[in-house]
């Protein structure tokens, strides 16, 4: 009985700490607005570049970063004026984008 119950919450332990990281990796970077290891998952299944070996990964990660994600809402939501040229495009084209090169100076054409 007592190695059964270990077993599973291992297992358990396991499965939660190796899903969702799409969420928790987006997360700590930049303001990435609303749901963005939600949307890094779609993006990795939609690019036709993707290994095929990358596809089931991403489709078991989608669900639980879409979790996490809406638990995060609120925290998304108390940064998302942190900094503005993060999420305006004109922002980032004008100043260019902080982020890429570490400054705000515009990348060399």
């Amino acid at each position: 009985m007592l190695k059964t119950t270990l077993l599973f919450l291992t297992a358990s332990c396991a499965l939660m700490g190796g899903t969702g990281c799409s969420s928790v990796m987006t997360h700590t970077g930049p303001n990435q607005g609303y749901y963005p290891g939600t949307r890094a998952s779609l993006a990795v299944l939609e690019d036709d570049d993707t290994s095929w070996s990358m596809i089931p990964f991403a489709a078991v990660d989608l669900p639980f970063s879409a979790v996490l994600d809406t638990m995060l809402l609120p925290y998304d939501y108390l940064r998302r004026d942190s900094d503005k040229r993060l999420e305006s495009p004109r922002e980032r084209m004008l100043h260019g984008d902080p982020s890429a090169n570490g400054h705000n100076t515009p990348p060399a054409n």
